[in-house]
This record gives C-alpha cells, structure tokens and sequence, in this order.
C-alpha cells in the first residue's frame, strides 16, 4: 500500500516542498530512503523503527521505500523522521489516507517517540501557503517560531501518538496562535549604556552618526582607550527592529539552529564579533552546502570586528562584496545561494603594532616602516567602503576619573537617531532604501545638495587630501546623516567639515 504527504526543507533560506512517498509491499524485510539523502536523513531509519514500536504500533515486518521527491534536491537533516513514520503508520492502516491530504509534517523523532525541535523551521512555514499547504504539524519546541507565519494553520505535539490520535480524530487540538508583535515600548533595557563611556566625545559622536545613517565606521586607538566599549553599545542607540526586519533576521539565525526552544522572533538587533582566527567561509558563509556565515547572522544589526588588523587579509577581503551589494552569493559545485547581509561593521585597530603610536601616555617603540606595514595589513577599497574612520586617543587622568553622570545616556542619543532615521524614511519611502548609507549615484545627487561654501570645502579637501571617487560619496553620505541630525534639507559647510573629519585614515 502507497500512502502519501508533504513535508519541507530548506535550500539557503529558502523553503521547497518536499513530497514523502511510502510504499510497503511483500517481500523480505528491508527499510529503504531513496531520494538524494544524506547521512542524517538515512539514520531515520533507526530512529522512526524505535520510535514506532516504542509509541505502541507495530513496525510492518515488509519490504519499505521511502521516496523524497524530487529526487535531485540533496535532502539533510532529521526533519524527515515524523513525516516517515506517518507514511509507513498510513500505508499500515493505523491512519486513514484522507486523514494527511494537504498537511505538511516536520519533526525529528528520538527513539521513545518524542518530538525534537528542529531548525529551519520559520522559513518552511512561510512558504507553505504558496504550496498550497494550510495546515503543517511540528515539534512542540518550535511553536511559537511556526507561530509567526500567517494564514497557515499551526499543530504543535510532544510524541507521535499524539499525532497519530490527532489525524484519527481521537483528540481535539485548536490551531496554535501567539502574539508576535514587536512593542517598542516596552524593550528589554539593555545592561550596558553610553554613560558608562568616559570623555571620548568626538567617537561618540561618530557612533551616533554611524547609527543615524547605518555607515560602516572604524576606531583607532592605543589600548584601553575604549574601542570595544563604544562598540558594544552601538546596538543600544540603533532605531528598535520593525516586524518586517525581525522576521527576516529570524528566518536566518533559524536555518542556522540559533532560536532557542520557546523563542519566536529575534527582537533585539544582531551584534556579532567573530574571533579574529575565523576563516573566510565562517565569516561569508559556505560549505559542502552552503549555510549564513557572520555577515548574514549580523542582518539589520552590527557586526563587529575587534583587532581588525589581526584577521587574516584573504578574510578581510571577502567583505568587500556585501559592504557595497549588501547580499552575499556563495557559489559551489551543487549550488549557488544568496544570503543578505545589510549590516553595520563597526571595525577598531591599534594605529601600530606596539599600540601606541600617537599616545601621549606612552612611547611608541615602531619606527615609520613598522607602522605603514602594519596599517598596510588593511587594504585601500576595503577601507574606502568604510564611511567613518575616528581616532581613539587614549584617556587623560581627569576624563578617567570624572564624574559619568554627565556623560548623555543611550536611550537620549537614541531618540536623536529615530528622528534622523524617521527623516529618511519618508525620504526614501518610494525607493527600496532604509537610511543614507544605502544611497547610490542618482540618489546622492538628488538629495545631497550643497550650498557654496560647502562644494568650495569638499573640493580643497579633495585636492589636499586626494580622496578617492568612493571616498568622495561617502563624504556626501555621511554629510546627509549630519544635516538629517541637524534636522537641516540643504548640507553646509559645517556638515562637511565634520564630515571630512571622519576620513582620518585617508589623510
């Protein structure tokens, strides 16, 4: 007897249906999964023969194929296990055909008959209305991550049995919902803040500049001047996620199992700071096949990069890509992917290889050669592609031990950021951009417009300083968000000169 359901999995974060066939027939006994499974899909077998017995069925002593179609899709994981076992319980007669006609099932199965969560789900889900599909069966760990799809009907259970008494119509189970509404009033305040930061105003500002039009921007500075300070609170003064955003950075950490049991949507902004040992598959994403690396795990938050010289250079270089298209494509011999990755890098260095050239405290023991070597490290369009570049002077005695009761919290410089990202929004509003930062040519020369004084202070910059054409349009960028905080249409020449300011490295 044939029996026939859906089940799904995913190809990046993408989502395909997958069709599970179940045939059992005379013959001797033998358990067999065609279908381009890999290793984890072919151990099912061992996990839906226990799980069966041990949830009081009988296991069919006949000849078993289980059929994954399309055939020439690789298929991987253990999220086949329950949709399996509902196949081979339908072709034996335990579950009626009809009972599994347009439901999708998905779910490991341990050897006793639970269910386990597994990841990739909320991708699945939203798919599944395009299929057709309006009712889907999964683990009860990952209901409120189902729960955020829409239209789709959402069966969560613990065991197969309750499955089983589900689709016989034993048990009476409503459709699970749950609110996945984002209040933004109500935020977890985080623990860190900008008021823990003594003196360092003019890196604080440039963070607030950086977040206020989503620029990439790098700190140098000796030791202990503050770099991963001002970095780790970066998230803190960054606009709160819309629903929109949530569930696209969600559909991401999913395929790469980071919900946890119980969550639903990544609420808070993504920072990420990988070591400075991760290689460049770790970093862009890859693989046999491939998976989001930490540029797509940052989407809509930070991505930091503590030590920046100290990655490797082939590493480094692999950003260039999705700092300018904002989308990572990872081609390999069976498939090529595309991950997003609009993300904010927020870099910091040493401006030598002792740490302290530049430090009033302390003496630098580099001579020129080490440390144009060692700023050498970053290459020139890779540093072009970032906005700001802001030097971190070490700390004087006075600024360490003042009062940081005068220092301005998050949450004040975070209203002024809203408001900046409130001003592009209904700039861009009929355009697919979210801040300033994503402007290209047409729109720079739209809405970056200046008066006199301005174009005469960018072009002798541009002259003295030989700013490249990049260079030149960050400028203009990052003087858009200026004059945005200033709640100014037309950029002056005060905003450039701040502007110009942050291009330290280029000088």
């Amino acid at each position: 007897m044939i029996s026939f359901l859906h089940s799904s999995a995913v190809n990046g974060i993408n989502a395909y249906l997958i069709d599970v066939e179940v045939d059992i027939s005379s013959g001797l006994p033998v358990f067999s999964i065609v279908g381009l499974p890999d290793t984890a899909v072919k151990e099912s077998r061992d996990r839906v023969v226990a799980a069966i017995k041990n949830s009081g069925f009988d296991f069919p002593a006949k000849k078993i194929t289980v059929n994954l179609a399309p055939a020439d899709i690789k298929k991987e994981g253990g999220l086949f296990d329950l949709p399996i076992a509902i196949g081979i319980l339908v072709s034996s007669g335990y579950v009626e055909k009809k009972s599994v006609h347009k439901i999708c099932a998905i779910g490991e199965l341990s050897l006793d008959g639970k269910l386990r969560p597994v990841k990739g789900l909320l991708p699945i889900v939203l798919s599944l209305k395009k299929f057709g599909i309006k009712k889907v069966i999964i683990p009860e760990g990952n209901k409120n991550e189902a729960s955020v799809a829409k239209d789709i009907e959402i069966y969560p259970f613990s065991t197969l049995s309750e499955v089983v008494k589900f689709l016989k119509n034993e048990i009476q189970v409503l459709p699970f919902k749950a609110d996945n509404t984002i209040d933004t009033d109500n935020q977890i305040l985080p623990s860190i803040d900008f008021s823990d930061i003594k003196g360092q105003f003019l890196a604080k500002r440039g963070a607030e500049v950086a977040s206020a039009g989503g620029h990439n921007m790098i700190m140098i500075g000796p030791p202990g001047s503050g770099k991963t300070m001002i970095a780790k609170r970066i998230p803190t003064i960054l606009p709160s996620m819309s629903f929109e955003e949530s569930v696209e950075t969600t559909k991401i950490w999913s395929v790469s199992g980071l919900i946890q049991a119980g969550e639903s949507l990544v609420k808070q902004r993504p920072f990420r700071s990988p070591h400075h040992t991760t290689s460049s598959i770790a970093l862009i994403g890859g693989g046999s096949y491939p998976k989001p690396g930490e540029v797509s795990l940052a989407h809509n938050g930070v991505l930091f990069l503590d030590e920046l010289t100290e990655f490797r250079r082939d590493v480094l270089e692999v950003l260039r890509q999705p700092l300018e298209d904002k989308i990572v494509t990872v081609s390999r011999a069976k498939s090529t992917l595309s991950f997003p990755a609009s993300f904010m890098l927020i870099a910091s260095m040493n401006p030598c290889q002792c740490g302290h050239y530049g430090d009033a405290n302390k003496e630098c023991t580099c001579n020129q050669y080490q440390i144009t070597k060692y700023r050498s490290k970053i290459s020139g369009p890779l540093m072009d592609r970032i906005d700001i570049q802001i030097e971190v002077p070490a700390l004087k005695i006075d600024e360490i031990t003042a009062d940081k009761t005068i220092a301005e919290t998050s949450d004040v410089i975070k209203q002024r950021v809203i408001k900046a990202r409130n001003i592009q929004y209904e700039r861009f509003k009929d355009k697919n951009i979210y801040c300033n930062a994503q402007m290209g040519p047409k729109e720079i020369k739209k809405y970056c417009v200046l008066d006199d004084k301005a174009k005469d202070l960018l072009k002798n910059a541009i002259e003295k300083l030989g700013f490249s054409a990049r260079a030149y349009d960050r400028i203009l960028k990052v003087a858009r968000t200026i004059a945005d905080l200033a709640e100014s249409e037309t950029i002056t020449s005060t905003h450039i000169a701040e502007a110009i300011k942050y291009r330290s490295l280029d000088k």
